[in-house]
């Protein structure tokens, strides 16, 4: 199952290569896919603007995550996972209302897809919006993440 796990730069060293691809160990943690309860709420969407909308949810969360850790480079990260299907668990109904592409991920090995994440040119925009600043939030919706393949990781501009 395809998954977009909300990160910082600080999840980037977690991150390596082995015989068995690129792999990322993770603890159990709240991430984004394409479920019944976003395919409720967006009816319309084929799977790739369902997609979409889980990224976009799991880079809001990513937002979240960097206004808990003043240390770490102030860049949203989304990596794209694939997991077993039964690392994975749909939320509850009602915690998933404001995110229905919600999911809870089992701790464990994941693959490594891709990753997304802002251009060093956003960190005064994502600093602006994590200190309230609603034009620098509103400019951080406009910007879209730059897609680096797994085996890029070490050429993921952080700031």
């Amino acid at each position: 199952m395809r998954i977009y796990l909300p990160a910082t730069p600080a999840d980037l060293p977690r991150i390596e290569t082995s015989a068995a691809g690129v792999v990322v160990a993770l603890e159990s943690r709240r991430a984004h896919a394409v479920t019944a309860a976003l395919r409720a709420a967006l009816p319309d969407e084929d799977d790739e603007g369902l997609e979409y909308s889980a990224h976009l949810a799991a880079g809001d969360d990513s937002l979240s995550l960097l206004a808990e850790d003043d240390a770490v480079p102030r860049q949203r990260l989304v990596l794209t996972l694939e997991v077993p299907d039964d690392a994975v668990v749909e939320v509850a109904a009602s915690e998933a209302v404001l995110a229905p592409s919600a999911v809870q991920l089992a701790a464990g090995p994941a693959s490594v897809h891709c990753l997304h994440v802002d251009e060093p040119d956003a960190v005064a925009d994502v600093t602006g919006a994590l200190a309230g600043d609603d034009a620098a939030l509103e400019r951080l919706v406009e910007r879209d993440l730059l897609w680096y393949d797994a085996l890029e990781v070490a050429d993921v501009p952080i700031a």
